[in-house]
């Protein structure tokens, strides 16, 4: 569904991604990890437009991606969380959820519907109409994942969902997730919670320095040593 092909992404004189070439299968979920700084969010970032690949390929469903914008990137298919939720604080859960489809044909009624039904079956219906600053960062970062929801993608960009959340909102978001995936829904998944990635992932690709240093199951990236040595060191 996604293929990418020798993506390189360059900042003035650092490669922070070094032609990189990966595919995502539809209704799979694909593990990205490496220490910080080795080039996961940079790949998220030009896969949904917030960069411009300095050269490569980024195609979904055979269509390019490459010079469109992160609102047409949106409307083809790619939806996307960050590691600090970006919601709209003095809005409601409800408004929060159904601003990204202002543009739906469907009327206002049935959007908050829709809106209201996906806050039920994550428990937060209750405090539907509380302004998103009120919740805490693991209930903002369930939101900003609903709210993708709302636009109902093929492929879902998901950075560090984990990092910094209770141990039972992330019991929440596993489950969402493997629900979403049920449904035929893609994910690319960087976490340092290496545990949930190995548990989710049916394919893992390691990154480390803007290069690929190994990919495969995650019984062959546990042993690889080049993976060892990235993390641990010599």
């Amino acid at each position: 569904m996604l293929e990418v092909n020798s993506l390189r992404k360059v900042f003035g004189g650092l490669v922070a991604v070094d032609t990189i070439s990966f595919d995502v299968p539809q209704n799979s979920i694909l593990g990205l990890i490496g220490v910080n700084g080795s080039g996961k969010t940079t790949i998220m970032n030009c896969i949904n437009g917030i960069y411009e690949a300095t050269e490569g390929s980024i195609k979904l469903n055979g269509r390019e991606l490459v010079g469109l914008k992160p609102h047409e990137i949106a409307k083809l298919g790619i939806g996307r969380t960050f590691q600090v939720p970006r919601l709209f604080r003095r809005l409601t859960l409800t408004e929060n959820l159904v601003v990204s489809v202002l543009d739906d044909p469907r009327g206002n009624k049935d959007l908050t519907e829709k809106a209201e039904k996906l806050l039920a079956d994550v428990d937060l219906y209750r405090i539907r109409d509380n302004y998103a600053e009120e919740l805490s960062g693991g209930q903002q970062k369930l939101v900003e994942l609903l709210r993708v929801m709302m636009l109902d993608p093929e492929l879902i960009l998901l950075d560090e969902p984990f990092a910094g959340v209770h141990p039972n909102l992330c019991r929440v978001f596993l489950d969402q997730i493997m629900k979403l995936k049920d449904t035929g829904k893609s994910f690319i998944l960087v976490s340092h919670d290496l545990t949930s990635v190995y548990s989710l992932s049916e394919h893992l690709m390691v990154m480390n320095q803007g290069k690929k240093i190994a990919e495969g199951s995650a019984r062959d990236i546990q042993k690889n040593p080049d993976v060892i040595e990235a993390f641990l060191g010599r």
